[in-house]
């Protein structure tokens, strides 16, 4: 179904008549995702922080004609734009998408709950895919944005939609359900995510339900529904399954194994409560969660499906077929100096769209790589798809294809117009056999592939080779803390992210990637080296180096580096330095000394410092800064307010000296939260950025960016009066079950957490160190965590054991543990 823009003014009610037939393909809300403008309708989103109407000059030059506008400041500004003035775009957005879905009868199916909507909605996709053309929610696209864009995906081919709905606080629900309009409801379960946007679960519940307001049928947990509220709230048909007696749909007779689970359902045939039926079921999962999601599954199917019963043998097969919801994208190291983005859990039009945005963001300078499968069961013609599969790979700029399968070979010629180098194989197995390893170096390569391809062999192939201890990296989590410190900030106030030492252990280039894609103002780095590597990654950001060399002066110039001034010898070697390279007005930074007594200009000095700096036209101040002693602790505030008024007095007398503005920043992490009269033009984010409140506020939701594991490499039974480790530090007193884990002093794990002294999580229960921590190695008592196997997982910090109780065990802080991880441990990006 098309719409010309004409036609979109008209359902948004956008005021002023536009006569315009273009046809517009593609909703936009980010200025960084523009893949292709002539057929794109920018909406000028208004959030706490961030106004899309900003980035309409961006757009403009990308090509974008077409606006959704709340403000017409920018009318008469961009000749053949066309601007829709709405009284709220996010309002507009969903009004279009509400449109849309209004023009089909297909039956529509709407997933609501606490966890699981995505699993829950991947899983009905697999096991109806071969029967239907099913339109889901690509990914998690389940917010007040995502629900309209992915309603907009609907064609008049499909035959079945599946969309999430997700909400975070009271009133979203009733905008979501006017766009989604389900007739059929899915609730997975109420648990305690978001539990902030709401004063208890009941009323998170009352919310959620108000999505099924219209639907003809709902399913849920029976034990899900407190009092049977969804009875009195709707008035569909309500199909309750559990394990109790009176569940319309009954799971019972639950066997676990090692690797999979089996059970029986019971049900009512037809819609009545005169015959049951039972069925005996497997899937490949053994957790909880699993059992009670494929039960929704089943249930759905029971009522959906014209004749259950005789499709039952079907549906038992593909239950032992499921396959692993993966809900994040992995960036990892690889050989000869790549990148891998694995992304190979599933391949289809929307999935790609995304990963290949999250291969831009990360691309930087380097070239991009596209190891591509054949798109299975699509539901559109080959023809069309793989050309516009061609025409998003040459919107994102991918240098190089390499196509896996045989449809994707047949179509060389039309990718051959639209990527620079392209290659084709009929299997992974073909490629496997051909490729060699010299072909990939210094490049960003996306794997991208359905499960039938098995691309996790070719991810095997291409990882660098390390040992099993890997750190982590939740890159959404990054973002998240991110907006988090940006919601106590005034728009106008920029942000330095600090990404020294490696970003705290977590990896300088990468975070730096994340953070310049949404926007940070400045990075801050120890070392010139650090930002070198920063360049070379492709990053473009102001980065201010806070310990520059004398010797490092060429390398700061030659990669656009801005350094920090804190003496009057810097400041003269410096001088030097660029009045002999010609170089005027180069970028500088002034440290102001107010209490730490480390680095820094004395209040005493500005007025020198200032004829200096107007006595030359070598550098120009870029920012004036001071760091603070102790803004996360409540009895040294007096201290604190004593350096901010040194600093500011010194800083408003740098300012009107100099004749020119500069930045002033003085509020770290804990000052964020703590002083919000700190704010001033500028603040550094550092530890909190990774996930550490050091303000221990309480006013902050700060998720966990770095997770360290490792794995058990052997299991030993030892009898009373034998020993573990260097030395015979421990001595049984009884029998003991101890495990050797892959991890030691040398990766980073401190030898102070020897002895009992540390733990680690295995199973979800801790286990302390037993004996010394070695180089390698680290031994751990089991004795009471029943099934631990070799090879399996252990936490060494992360969700389940927070960094800052390592710390605390160390004797040390969390900064000490996080960048104290060695290099050698395999560090592994993900976006969710």
């Amino acid at each position: 179904m098309n719409y010309s823009i004409a036609d979109i003014a008209t359902i948004i009610q956008a005021s002023g008549p536009v006569d315009d037939d273009t046809i517009i393909e593609h909703l936009l809300f980010d200025s960084r995702k523009v893949i292709t403008p002539a057929s794109s309708l920018f909406f000028a989103l208004k959030g706490a922080r961030r106004d899309g109407h900003q980035f309409i000059p961006e757009l403009y030059r990308k090509g974008i004609r077409y606006f959704v506008i709340m403000d017409d400041q920018h009318s008469d500004k961009f000749p053949g734009a066309k601007f829709l003035h709405v009284k709220d775009s996010l309002q507009a957005l969903q009004q279009l998408g509400a449109h849309h879905r209004s023009q089909f009868n297909i039956p529509v199916v709407g997933i609501t709950g606490s966890n699981g909507k995505t699993i829950v909605k991947e899983w009905l996709y697999q096991l109806l895919k071969d029967d239907y053309r099913i339109v889901r929610s690509p990914k998690s696209f389940n917010s007040q944005i995502g629900v309209p864009l992915s309603v907009w995906l609907i064609q008049d081919m499909h035959e079945l939609a599946i969309f999430e709905a997700g909400i975070s606080t009271h009133g979203e629900m009733d905008k979501l359900a006017k766009v989604i309009r389900p007739r059929i409801g899915i609730l997975t379960n109420i648990g305690d995510t978001h539990n902030e946007g709401f004063r208890d679960n009941e009323e998170k519940f009352d919310e959620k339900i108000k999505l099924f307001a219209g639907a003809g049928l709902v399913i849920c947990h029976s034990k899900d529904d407190p009092g049977k509220k969804l009875q009195l709230n709707t008035n569909a048909r309500i199909v309750y399954c559990g394990n109790q007696s009176g569940d319309d749909i009954r799971i019972h007779s639950i066997q676990l194994g090692k690797s999979s689970v089996s059970f029986s359902v019971t049900g009512r045939n037809n819609n009545t409560d005169s015959t049951y039926s039972e069925h005996n079921f497997t899937i490949p999962f053994t957790d909880e969660a699993s059992i009670e999601n494929a039960l929704l599954c089943i249930a759905f199917l029971w009522e959906y499906l014209p004749d259950f019963n005789s499709k039952a043998e079907i549906i038992r097969e593909r239950l032992l077929q499921l396959e692993p919801v993966e809900m994040r994208m992995e960036l990892m190291k690889g050989i000869n100096n790549c990148y891998i983005i694995n992304d190979s859990y599933s391949n289809d039009l929307s999935s790609l769209g995304i990963a290949l945005d999250y291969l831009n963001q990360q691309a930087g300078k380097n070239s991009s790589t596209v190891i591509l499968s054949d798109i299975p069961q699509s539901g559109i013609d080959p023809g069309i798809l793989y050309k516009q599969v061609a025409a998003e790979l040459k919107a994102r700029n991918v240098q190089r294809l390499i196509g896996i399968g045989p449809e994707l070979a047949s179509h060389f010629a039309l990718f051959k117009e639209y990527v620079p180098e392209v290659s084709f194989y009929l299997s992974t197995d073909n490629f496997l056999d051909e490729a060699i390893s010299h072909q990939f170096r210094d490049s960003i390569i996306l794997l991208k592939g359905a499960r039938a391809f098995t691309f996790e062999r070719i991810s095997k192939w291409l990882e660098q080779k390390v040992h099993q201890t890997v750190l982590e990296i939740n890159l959404n989590a990054i973002v998240h803390n991110l907006k988090e410190y940006q919601r106590v900030l005034k728009p106008d106030t920029k942000v330095m992210a600090m990404v020294k030492a490696f970003a705290y252990g977590s990896g300088g280039a990468e975070i730096a990637g994340v953070l310049q894609y949404h926007k940070v103002d400045y990075l801050g780095v120890a070392y010139a080296d650090e930002g070198v590597e920063l360049r070379k990654s492709g990053i473009s950001l102001p980065v201010m180096v806070m310990n520059p060399e004398e010797s490092s002066y060429d390398l700061i110039v030659e990669h656009n580096l801005e350094p920090e001034i804190y003496s009057f010898e810097a400041l003269q070697s410096l001088d030097t330095f660029l009045r002999d390279e010609g170089i005027q007005y180069y970028p500088v930074h002034i440290e102001i000394e107010t209490g730490m007594n480390r680095l820094g200009f004395s209040s005493d000095d500005i007025k020198r410092l200032a004829e200096m700096l107007l006595a030359t036209s070598s550098m120009r101040v870029q920012s004036v800064f001071t760091h603070l002693a102790a803004s996360e602790d409540e009895r040294e505030d007096v201290f604190t307010l004593e350096q901010y008024k040194q600093f500011i007095a010194a800083a408003d007398l740098l300012q009107s000296l100099l004749g020119y503005p500069v930045i002033r920043h003085i509020a770290n992490s804990a000052a964020v939260m703590r002083h919000s009269f700190l704010h001033m033009d500028m603040v550094r984010l550092g530890i909190g950025l990774y996930g550490v409140d050091s303000s221990a506020s309480g006013r902050i939701a700060l998720q966990t960016v770095a997770t360290l594991k490792t794995t058990v490499a052997q299991i030993k039974h030892l009898k009373a009066g034998e020993s573990v480790g260097y030395n015979r530090k421990a001595v049984m007193k009884k029998n003991a079950t101890i495990a050797t884990i892959r991890l030691g002093y040398a990766d980073g794990y401190s030898r102070r957490l020897g002895n009992g002294i540390g733990k680690v999580v295995v199973r979800e229960k801790l286990a302390p160190v037993v004996g010394t921590v070695c180089m390698d190695m680290t031994m751990i008592d089991i004795t009471d965590i029943p099934g631990v196997e070799e090879g399996d997982d252990v936490i060494v910090f992360g969700q389940q054991l927070p960094v800052e109780q390592v710390a605390e065990w160390a004797g040390t802080i969390p900064y000490e543990i996080m960048t104290g991880i060695s290099q050698r441990v395999k560090r592994v990006y993900y976006e969710e």
